[in-house]
């Protein structure tokens, strides 16, 4: 057996479960921010949100997770955008071209999942 078969992965940390449960979460076209995650868990703020995705958030719709502004993450502009196109996330088109959400539209409150953690995410 080579070495990398016996050492075993890190164990995912709580806080890392719980946020990428609340990604799993998200219905198909709708988006929640950071802030909204971290409020919806009633731990943590954007930051960590943002870090747990950043670390592990490739296993889930890491797409459904964004900033406030509605801007498209950085570096992955081009994926982000095809998910969104293909299940009818509201995009709104910027006078230079440049695509980003429409989050009156698209932002999720939750409604309907089994909550994850108290209180649920407030509009900003």
């Amino acid at each position: 057996m080579g070495r990398m078969e016996m050492q075993e992965l890190p164990e995912l940390p709580d806080y890392a479960e719980r946020v990428l449960q609340v990604a799993e979460e998200i219905p198909p076209g709708r988006v929640m921010t950071y802030g909204d995650v971290a409020e919806w868990l009633g731990q943590g703020g954007p930051r960590q949100v943002g870090r747990v995705m950043a670390l592990y958030g490739g296993s889930v719709p890491w797409w459904r997770v964004v900033r406030a502004d509605g801007a498209l993450l950085p570096g992955h502009e081009r994926r982000a955008l095809g998910h969104y196109r293909a299940e009818g996330t509201p995009l709104r088109q910027q006078r230079d071209g440049a695509m980003r959400l429409d989050m009156c539209r698209a932002r999720w409150d939750g409604a309907g999942a089994d909550q994850a953690g108290p209180g649920a995410p407030a509009g900003e």
